[in-house]
């Protein structure tokens, strides 16, 4: 099977990917070109912003960052699934699978796109909360397009009671806040991504604070605050 053939006719097409979806056609094969193609994608970005610490560094974030996309995806899926299921969803488990693993796509590919300019940057400085900063961007920009696609995907889905469009967008968007919280504390939780040069390598740090207000902290010392 060529896994990345599945995935350039997703993008080239997506409307008739995500009908095939709708209608349950061939949905096993496309959920798992989905996983190796975004595994592949988001393993190659890890290993550049990794790269900044150590080779160490570089395989830890390689595996992690693929972690924590399908982690994130797996613990949201189930609340998704039933709270769209009582405002009048027609898919099954699979189906939801299948559309959230699309919008993952959608940011792996952008991530990989991505990839010749974080390594530009990873080469030609060495300001360590600057590159920090420059992927917090580049993962909000694809993050955004990505949850855009899915929420424009998912309205499309047909519904046992039409009279609940404005109830079926709340729910949606709702669980969209939650995603969006989900994997953010989830990318603070299991860090080190990039590893700071001042700390020695490990595969995880202790647990503090949280992914926000240390995004905080680094523009305030990029700004010369802190």
């Amino acid at each position: 099977m060529n896994y990345f053939a599945i995935l350039i006719s997703f993008l080239r097409d997506r409307t008739l990917f995500l009908e095939e979806i709708q209608k349950g056609i061939k949905l096993e094969e496309k959920i798992f070109a989905l996983l190796i193609c975004n595994s592949v994608f988001f393993a190659i970005y890890g290993s550049i912003i990794g790269s900044s610490h150590s080779w160490m560094q570089l395989l830890s974030s390689g595996i992690k960052l693929p972690a924590l996309y399908l982690l994130t995806l797996i613990i949201c899926l189930p609340t998704l699934f039933f709270f769209d299921i009582i405002s009048g969803s027609k898919f099954n488990f699979l189906q939801y699978f299948a559309l959230l693993l699309s919008s993952m796509s959608v940011i792996s590919v952008m991530l990989f796109g991505f990839a010749p300019i974080a390594l530009f940057f990873r080469l030609s400085t060495n300001d360590y909360y600057f590159f920090q900063l420059l992927n917090i961007i580049i993962f909000t920009i694809t993050g955004v397009i990505g949850v855009n696609f899915f929420y424009q995907s998912v309205l499309k889905i047909p519904a046992k009671d039409d009279e609940l469009p404005k109830f079926r967008k709340n729910v949606i968007r709702s669980w969209l806040v939650l995603y969006g919280f989900v994997g953010s504390q989830l990318g603070w939780t299991l860090r080190p991504f990039f590893g700071s040069p001042d700390e020695p390598f490990a595969i995880f740090r202790k647990i503090e604070s949280n992914f926000y207000l240390h995004s905080l902290q680094v523009i305030g010392k990029i700004l010369g605050f802190n």
